[in-house]
């Protein structure tokens, strides 16, 4: 099968044809005008010619004598030599002739209807005469008493106004062919300065390349951003709009990227440092890896790539929790070991009662409380959370405790469970590195106090944020700690705290605690049916 014709090619033709049905076009219209002006003008000089005729007193005077063609003929003829016309014809009320060009016709009856001027009326048209086909125009001839006495015929052959217009036809023409000729050249010009801007690719090719770039960019998991050189949104792949919660990509291209994304991350986008950046936005941690884009040694734009470490963080805090419980299970094997040895020293020695106390008195010990089927924490992920951070403030040597009226049902939608999880697991961790060696740290949760809020408040006795940082204390990169190790960014954890709570239509304050640190509140509405209503929790952590 034959390959098709080029693009080049289609664009030559395209632009050719377009070129060509202009300039014929506007040549006939040129053409047309310059024909009705060419036939208003003789009609004007012919009606001037006609009735001045008609008014000259030696014509009017003639029609009273015996032989008025005698003076008539002399003088329309030379009128008609003057006014380069092809005839003026005098006739009388009856249509007889006292003037022609050709003098044997003088006498006879007009060959066309006279009705018109002999009604006192201006005629205009073409008529075939005598002398042939011919433009004319017919005036009225009056008496001194205002009747009509005859009519002044003056014309032009049609074959002399066609010579005429032929004739002015030469300069129009040449005009059009040199405009026809510089359209056909600019067609080609445009079409090889096109075809180098597509890299003189054919259609095919392209749409080949597009649908090739289509399913690259949305088939892979990482986030693609990339703007232009006036910092305005050309492209974002399906996992960008993932990321950052863009629900159609295509409705954010051509817009700022100040406009669509976070300030922070729109700065990075923007700039494309070339480096790998942490970037809190929304609720996200995203690395960012950005880039100038270079085309010919210029800069057209810059490209982002974005990846999400929220669920790299989640997996590395389960981890830590499951390490520190590790450790704790470890801790309170060698506690049990030991405990084991002192009871089996007692028996061996006999003393069988301080064996009994022994073993009352650390019988509830070890470095983990248990689950207990009473009131309290009675959502089982929460309270493995609050577990585990036990665990490790107990390794921290801080004690963690939860307060003894904390009550939480079981939690039923899993999407609220995980934003309560997060900001707690947030709130414990900022609570726990803000104290020091022997530090205290408290917790209360509440679904109790209003109807479908989950009230969660952190104490610590650190050394609190002031009164004047209250504000920004919940904003990116605002911190009372010490500064970051490698890339670990600080200062998001209350950050992605307030950013959760707003999104539930919450709020997340800080406060002066009583023990002379921080209290942090945070204010969880939860969605219909979030949490399960009324009874006690059925699985609680002890409180300490």
């Amino acid at each position: 099968m034959g390959r098709s014709m080029t693009l080049g090619m289609q664009l030559l033709l395209l632009q050719v044809a377009i070129v060509l049905v202009t300039v014929v076009g506007t040549g006939v219209t040129a053409m047309l005008i310059q024909e009705h002006q060419l036939r208003e003008a003789y009609q004007d000089r012919m009606i001037a010619v006609a009735q001045s005729v008609a008014r000259l007193p030696v014509i009017l005077g003639a029609f009273d004598d015996d032989d008025p063609s005698a003076v008539i003929q002399p003088v329309a003829e030379v009128v008609r030599n003057a006014s380069d016309v092809t005839y003026v014809v005098v006739t009388d009320a009856a249509g007889i002739r006292y003037s022609h060009p050709n003098p044997e016709r003088i006498g006879e009856r007009v060959s066309t209807d006279p009705a018109i001027p002999l009604s006192g009326q201006v005629y205009v048209g073409t008529q075939t005469g005598t002398l042939g086909e011919s433009w004319r125009v017919k005036v009225p001839i009056f008496g001194d008493d205002g009747e009509v006495i005859g009519q002044v015929s003056v014309g032009i052959l049609e074959s002399e106004l066609r010579a005429d217009f032929l004739g002015g036809l030469g300069g129009l023409l040449a005009a059009l062919a040199v405009a026809a000729l510089a359209g056909v050249v600019g067609s080609a010009w445009i079409g090889r300065v096109i075809r180098r801007r597509i890299y003189g690719l054919e259609p095919d090719e392209i749409r080949a390349m597009l649908e090739t770039r289509q399913a690259m960019l949305h088939g892979i998991r990482e986030g693609i951003v990339a703007v232009d050189d006036r910092d305005r949104v050309v492209l974002m792949n399906d996992a960008a709009a993932r990321l950052l919660g863009v629900a159609e990509p295509e409705s954010v291209l051509g817009r700022p990227v100040a406009d669509v994304l976070d300030a922070e991350l729109a700065h990075v986008v923007a700039s494309a440092e070339e480096q790998e950046t942490l970037v809190l936005s929304g609720e996200r941690v995203l690395l960012v890896h950005g880039d100038r884009v270079r085309v010919d040694g210029r800069e057209v734009g810059s490209i982002a790539i974005l990846r999400d470490r929220t669920e790299l963080e989640a997996v590395l805090r389960e981890l830590q929790g499951a390490q520190g419980l590790a450790e704790g299970l470890r801790a309170q094997s060698h506690e049990f070991s030991n405990t084991l040895h002192v009871v089996s020293g007692l028996l061996e020695l006999g003393d069988v009662d301080a064996a009994i106390a022994y073993i009352q008195r650390v019988g509830g010990g070890g470095a983990l409380s248990s689950l207990a089927d009473r009131g309290g924490i009675g959502d089982v992920e929460t309270a493995a959370l609050v577990l585990a951070k036990r665990s490790r403030a107990h390794e921290l040597a801080i004690e963690l405790e939860l307060a003894p009226h904390s009550h939480l049902s079981p939690i039923e939608d899993a999407g609220f469970r995980t934003d309560l999880v997060t900001v707690v697991g947030n709130l414990l961790d900022n609570a726990m590195e803000a104290c020091v060696l022997g530090g205290h740290v408290r917790i209360d949760i509440r679904d109790d106090r209003e109807p479908g809020v989950v009230v969660v408040r952190v104490d610590d006795d650190g050394p609190g944020v002031p009164e004047d940082r209250r504000a920004e204390i919940f904003e990116p990169d605002v911190t009372g700690k010490g500064p970051a190790d490698g890339k670990a960014r600080r200062g998001i954890g209350l950050t992605i705290v307030r950013r959760v709570a707003a999104r539930l239509g919450g709020d997340a304050t800080v406060d002066r605690a009583p023990s002379g640190g921080a209290r942090f509140t945070v204010r969880l509405p939860a969605p219909d049916e979030g949490v399960a209503a009324g009874g006690s929790a059925a699985r609680a952590v002890e409180p300490a």
